[in-house]
């Protein structure tokens, strides 16, 4: 395809999404807003996505060298004290292997990214990657760093370093190191033109493939679940979009669901939330002696990984503790019981003894 579209997500879905098109040589053939008002079909090209840096979590790690599940594994694993969520509920895309050194990762909330997706989509955009604004910054070869305006932040990009901050906050951030302005149109189109044609990291490489859970129970729970996680950026989009009423009914849908399928949960000060939590430890299809077939066999596929125990209990879930010689064969053992139509949460994890050592709750697959 001889030409590349760069959309840029905007804070709130009710305002523009800036775009440029590109031809093969990088020059601008088409500027232009893509707004939810519009019903105008959007050219049929190949497009990438800048999102808000300032919802990304942006690292360079020392990671193991390993498959792509092994490698994320480790990078969630390593990230886990500067995550602002759930690590379960946190999508780690991993940047090119560069040599020896450190390796580029990029963390963002799988709620945020999915509205991100939903919201492209109502524009009419199925983006072929998603790179937050800061790293289409280049990192200077000195002390210094790259620095542009994103909306009401500032994006910084350093060696191995890059974040967007609010304004107010750029000093402290920068440590006194010198900023490089790159965000006059002409450069900040250059830039935008490289990213487009290779962007640094693609957020959408971290999404895992879900399986369809044929148990009509779990189809259920996980319609309720769905129903249960309403993005601000989704909520901005549907008043963007004009139709509120339509999002209140749906709140008002779910909460009857919640109240018909889960009365404890009804009964709540936040019914969602105590809904949310139910789910996560209901029991999954087949009760305990699918599961332990499942999990035996999970175990099986990590050399050394032996399983310690195994219970099921009302409103704690399938839970069993394990134990494996590396953190990256929790990653290994997940995919394993995905590929069998469950999921797995790690309640925790600890080192003993030179051996890692996981409490985690098994339930059917979202």
């Amino acid at each position: 395809m001889s030409q590349t579209r760069i959309v840029i997500i905007p804070p709130a879905a009710s305002m523009p999404a800036p775009f440029l098109t590109f031809d093969a040589g990088g020059r601008v053939l088409q500027r232009g807003s893509l707004l939810l008002e519009d019903s105008a079909a959007t050219l049929d090209v190949r497009t990438v996505a800048v999102a808000p840096g300032a919802d990304v979590l942006v690292r360079w790690l020392d990671l193991p060298v390993g498959g792509t599940a092994q490698v994320r594994a480790a990078a969630r694993w390593a990230l886990k004290d500067d995550l602002a969520g759930d690590p379960e509920r946190t999508v780690v895309a991993l940047g090119p292997v560069a040599g020896e050194g450190p390796r580029l990762v990029a963390a963002v909330g799988a709620g945020l990214l999915e509205a991100w997706i939903d919201y492209l989509a109502a524009l009419g955009v199925t983006p072929v990657a998603i790179v937050p604004d800061c790293l289409i910054l280049p990192a200077p070869a000195d002390d210094a760093l790259s620095a542009a305006v994103f909306g009401t932040d500032m994006g910084l990009r350093g060696a191995h370093f890059a974040a967007t901050v609010q304004s107010d906050l750029v000093e402290a951030v920068a440590g006194g190191r010198p900023l490089i302005r790159m965000d006059d149109p002409e450069t900040l189109e250059r830039l935008l033109a490289a990213a487009a044609a290779a962007p640094a990291v693609d957020l959408l490489s971290g999404l895992e493939r879900k399986r369809e859970v044929r148990a009509g129970g779990w189809r259920l729970a996980a319609g309720l679940a769905a129903a249960l996680v309403v993005s601000p950026l989704i909520l901005t989009l549907a008043v963007g979009a004009r139709d509120q009423v339509a999002a209140d009914r749906a709140e008002r849908r779910t909460l009857a669901l919640i109240t018909e399928t889960m009365p404890d949960a009804a009964r709540a000060s936040d019914p969602m939330e105590a809904a949310r939590r139910q789910i996560a430890v209901a029991p999954p299809p087949g009760g305990l002696a699918s599961v332990s077939a499942a999990l035996f066999a999970a175990v099986e596929q990590v050399e050394g990984a032996e399983l310690d125990s195994l219970s099921a209990d009302p409103g704690q879930g399938v839970r069993a503790t394990v134990s494996y010689p590396a953190f990256s064969d929790l990653e290994t053992l997940r995919t394993a019981l995905a590929a069998s139509g469950l999921s797995m949460s790690d309640a925790s994890t600890v080192e003993d003894g030179g051996r890692v050592v996981s409490e985690i709750i098994v339930g059917g697959a979202a």
